[in-house]
C-alpha cells in the first residue's frame, strides 16, 4: 500500500501533484535544453580550425562538463519529484542556431550559438524560478544556482564577440 503524502510535505504532497506536474515539465524541457547544448558544444568544441579557434574550443570543452552537471541536476529533481527521465526517443533538436558552421573557421557563428544557447536558458531557468517561487523551494534554489552558471557562460561568449566586433571579424 502506498502512503499518503501530506500538505506538510510540500510539493511531494498528492494535493500538489498538479503543481508539481507542471515543474516536472519545466524540468523535463529544461533537461533536453542541457543534454542537446552539450551535443552541439561537442561538435562545436572539435570541429573548428585556426589559431583563433582554440580559446572557444577550450572553453566548450570546459561548459561541456557543466553543461552536462546540470542535465544529471535536472534529471535527479524529476526523479525526486517522483517524475521519469525521459529516454533518447522523447527528443527532439531545437537548436538550429547552434549547428556547427559550413567553414570550420567561422569562430563567430559558433560564439553566437553560444549566446543565444545561454540566452534561452536563462529565460527559460528565469521562469521556472519565478513558477516554483513559494511552491517548490529545493527546485527554486538549484535553478537558481544553475542560473548563475548559464550568465556566467553567456557574459565570457559575450567578451569573445566583442572582441572579433573590435577586430572587425564580426
Amino acid at each position: 500500500m502506498a502512503a499518503t503524502r501530506s500538505a506538510a510535505q510540500g510539493i511531494l504532497a498528492d494535493d500538489r501533484s498538479e503543481a508539481r506536474e507542471h515543474i516536472l515539465e519545466l524540468l523535463k524541457k529544461a533537461y533536453w535544453m542541457e543534454i542537446e547544448t552539450v551535443m552541439s558544444y561537442i561538435a562545436n568544441s572539435i570541429n573548428p580550425d585556426g589559431v583563433r579557434a582554440q580559446e572557444i574550443i577550450e572553453s566548450l570543452k570546459t561548459d561541456i562538463q557543466e553543461e552536462l552537471g546540470h542535465a544529471m541536476q535536472f534529471a535527479n529533481r524529476i526523479k525526486e519529484l517522483y517524475g521519469v527521465v525521459p529516454g533518447s526517443q522523447e527528443f527532439t533538436a531545437e537548436q538550429s542556431f547552434l549547428q556547427p558552421p559550413a567553414e570550420q573557421t567561422d569562430i563567430v557563428h559558433v560564439i553566437k550559438g553560444v549566446i543565444e544557447a545561454e540566452t534561452g536558458a536563462i529565460e527559460h531557468y528565469n521562469r521556472i524560478i519565478e513558477e516554483t517561487e513559494g511552491v517548490d523551494p529545493v527546485t527554486n534554489d538549484m535553478v537558481i544556482a544553475i542560473l548563475r552558471d548559464e550568465e556566467g557562460h553567456r557574459r565570457l561568449f559575450e567578451g569573445y564577440l566583442r572582441e572579433y566586433e573590435a577586430e572587425g571579424l564580426a
